[in-house]
């Protein structure tokens, strides 16, 4: 098996307003698709799919849980200096998401912060010194 994550795929509430988000609200390149209820985002090394949550849970074969909070799971995107951390928060935040930590000096000597996307997915921003994650 190669050692890489192709898609992730995040289950939504509302498919228009989490790719309006991404799209125009982060900037993300949507990928024209034209296969039905799910949203796609070429990236480099790895594609985002937006798809609605009761879908995306069917196609696994569970059910939709009602609970609401914290997943265990996070998401990051790496920068190349502090600044664009600053930058990629203030982005997020006025496209709709909410700031959960401001952007501060991380206990392992970077600098991050994190936000939630308006379907509640938790993004961390990060500046990474020892190793180039851009």
């Amino acid at each position: 098996m190669k050692p890489k994550i192709s898609i992730i795929t995040l289950g939504v509430d509302d498919l228009d307003r989490a790719t309006r988000f991404y799209a125009e609200g982060l900037g993300l390149p949507k990928y024209v698709f034209d296969g039905g209820d799910i949203s796609f985002f070429s990236l480099e090394g790895t594609w985002l799919a937006l798809y609605p949550r009761e879908a995306l849970a069917k196609d696994i074969g569970i059910a939709v849980s009602d609970q609401a909070g914290f997943s265990g799971i996070t998401l990051a995107h790496n920068v190349a200096s502090k600044s664009e951390v600053d930058a990629v928060l203030k982005q997020a935040v006025s496209a709709g998401a909410v700031l959960v930590k401001p952007a501060a000096e991380a206990f392992w000597g970077g600098y991050s912060g994190y936000f939630q996307d308006p379907e509640g997915h938790y993004w961390e921003v990060a500046y990474n010194p020892y190793e180039d994650l851009t």
